[in-house]
């Protein structure tokens, strides 16, 4: 016997998908923001649902499909002279994840990466998420054998970072090499022939090192010099760039512009700079990457590759629903944009 309408009282879904036009699988789906959902269908149920004063009940949802409807986000603590630290811009990144995951109906459970070395049985062993999107990692070296082993469980997981092939799976991530290669041109455009890169090139910072590849490659095609003197290590601290600076500066090398693997490194790097007397951008024109908040309030406002963190948020959460469907996902790169300030000077 088919299940009626509700007549009375409490809607059901049912009601929705009469006044929707559609089954009440689909209905089920749109309201937990499944991709298998057009998103001109999710927007008419999610708005008949409302005016109907339709409330989910979600643990009868979950008890039936398994389900948590919550996607686990883990952050990387960077380690700092006093104590670990998020990086600003994963905390622009979460903000886009969050908005994302509202629109499409699913909670947001935050944590560090640090519980375990088991992430999927922390997570969705115990049902606590349906899966798990990963921001940052330190030493990508020491970090592939906890990918490795996600992946050999089955864990449904998304990261956001530098894709290179063989890696465990999808990553989305900037055009790295492409925003190395855009600013290096923009530096050579305004007549800078010396400069120095910051940031270590190594494959255990594989974004780093991507950023490092565009700005060689500019460079050789430039017809400049390539000086093995002008590239010096820092990870993605403020102390880390001051310090690679001021050692930069101590060789007596002559330079007349600097690219910082990170707008954090970067800003450092304008500190040791302004201290030591040098006129930013008249003698100097330094440059990031990121376009973080403190990057436009830096002491020189500063020349920056922008990360699209909305977009990047928007496909991640959309990534890893579909891995969470079994459904083939490919990795994918977001182009950077130029973004020019005053540690540059103008053209």
């Amino acid at each position: 016997m088919r299940e009626k309408r509700s007549t009375k009282g409490r809607p059901n879904s049912l009601d929705i998908a009469h006044r929707a036009g559609v089954s009440q699988a689909t209905v089920s789906r749109a309201l937990r923001g499944s991709p298998l959902v057009s998103e001109a269908t999710r927007r008419r149920v999610v708005e008949i649902a409302r005016e109907l004063n339709y409330k989910v009940d979600k643990s009868a949802s979950n008890l039936r499909t398994q389900r948590s409807n919550t996607l686990a986000l883990l952050l990387f603590e960077d380690p700092t002279a006093d104590g670990p630290a998020i990086n600003p811009f994963f905390l622009s990144l979460l903000a886009s994840i969050t908005r994302a995951c509202a629109q499409v109906g699913q909670d947001l459970l935050i944590s560090f990466q640090q519980l375990s070395d088991d992430w999927q049985a922390d997570y969705e062993s115990t049902h606590k998420a349906d899966g798990l999107i990963l921001l940052g990692y330190g030493d990508f070296i020491e970090y592939r054998s906890k990918l490795d082993r996600l992946n050999r469980r089955g864990a449904h997981f998304v990261r956001w970072g530098s894709a290179h092939p063989g890696q465990a799976g999808p990553v989305i991530g900037c055009d790295n090499v492409g925003g190395g290669r855009e600013m290096t041109r923009h530096l050579v455009s305004l007549g800078r022939r010396r400069i120095a890169f910051i940031g270590t090139k190594t494959k255990q910072y594989p974004e780093f090192r991507d950023r490092y590849a565009g700005y060689f490659r500019v460079l050789r095609e430039s017809g400049l010099d390539i000086d093995p003197e002008m590239q010096v290590d820092a990870i993605t601290t403020e102390e880390s760039g001051y310090a690679a600076m001021k050692s930069l500066i101590d060789k007596n090398a002559p330079f007349d512009a600097v690219f910082g693997a990170s707008d954090l490194i970067a800003i450092g790097a304008m500190q040791a700079l302004l201290e030591a007397g040098y006129d930013i951008p008249g003698q100097v024109a330094i440059a990031g990457f990121d376009d973080i908040p403190a990057a436009a309030y830096a002491r020189r406002p500063l020349t920056t590759i922008q990360q699209d963190t909305r977009r990047a948020g928007a496909i991640l959460v959309e990534s890893l629903l579909h891995l969470i469907n079994d459904e083939p996902v490919k990795g994918r790169t977001i182009p950077g944009k130029l973004v020019v300030r005053d540690s540059c000077g103008a053209r």
